[in-house]
């Protein structure tokens, strides 16, 4: 009977011991190639963007494409294609399949949690028995008490949940991650359409 509790005992402490180290290891390893929907949210103009997105962070290319939301006049809607690799990125109205093609100022950021990230939380997504559990990093460092990054990722495939990004004090963006599937179901969505050849040097307005 007493060795048995002391096994008990051991064996609780290890299970607890493994648990802490979950909580506070490495950050885990996002996936390289998924395919689904996002929702951004800027805080400066009110705005959600629905898009269906496809990213390859091997290439460093991702596909935006603009999903309408109910009755929308006199309003466009565009289909983005970032070509990180090549400094550039296209501009595609969905209905004329105008074009714009773009220099890309900002360097590959992959969907992902760095290396040197802090740990803030490791916690389950919904209700009871919804079991979706999530670990949630920021670059928040000690010398500095605000993050200008806070990244939600799954527990079990590394997917990402919600990001919150801010670029300075005026410009904050925060994107919700759902519908996500493994890899990429067709490689020709990076490619830009032939009116692209052709393109223009300036983006295109969303209003009419």
């Amino acid at each position: 009977m007493q060795k048995s509790l002391v096994y008990l005992f051991v064996m609780y402490v290890l299970a607890v011991g493994a648990s802490s180290l979950g909580r506070t290891g490495q950050p885990c390893v996002a996936p390289l190639q998924w395919e689904g929907r996002t929702v951004q949210y800027d805080h400066s103009t009110g705005r959600n963007t629905r898009a269906s997105v496809a990213y390859d962070a091997v290439n460093q290319r991702i596909r935006v494409f603009e999903q309408k939301t109910g009755h929308t006049p006199c309003k466009k809607f565009f289909e983005y294609i970032y070509l990180f690799k090549s400094g550039v990125f296209f501009q595609i109205e969905q209905v004329t399949k105008a074009c714009a093609k773009l220099n890309l100022t900002e360097a590959w950021d992959p969907y992902d949690i760095p290396m040197n990230s802090t740990y803030e939380d490791q916690y389950f997504i919904g209700g009871p028995e919804d079991m979706i559990e999530v670990q949630e990093w920021s670059d928040r460092k000690h010398a500095r008490k605000d993050e200008t990054w806070v990244g939600v990722y799954t527990m079990k495939d590394c997917y990402p949940v919600h990001e919150t990004y801010t670029k300075n004090s005026s410009v904050t963006t925060t994107t919700r991650f759902f519908d996500l599937e493994p890899g990429i179901s067709d490689p020709e969505v990076f490619i830009p359409p032939s009116t692209c050849t052709s393109a223009l040097s300036e983006p295109m307005t969303s209003d009419c």
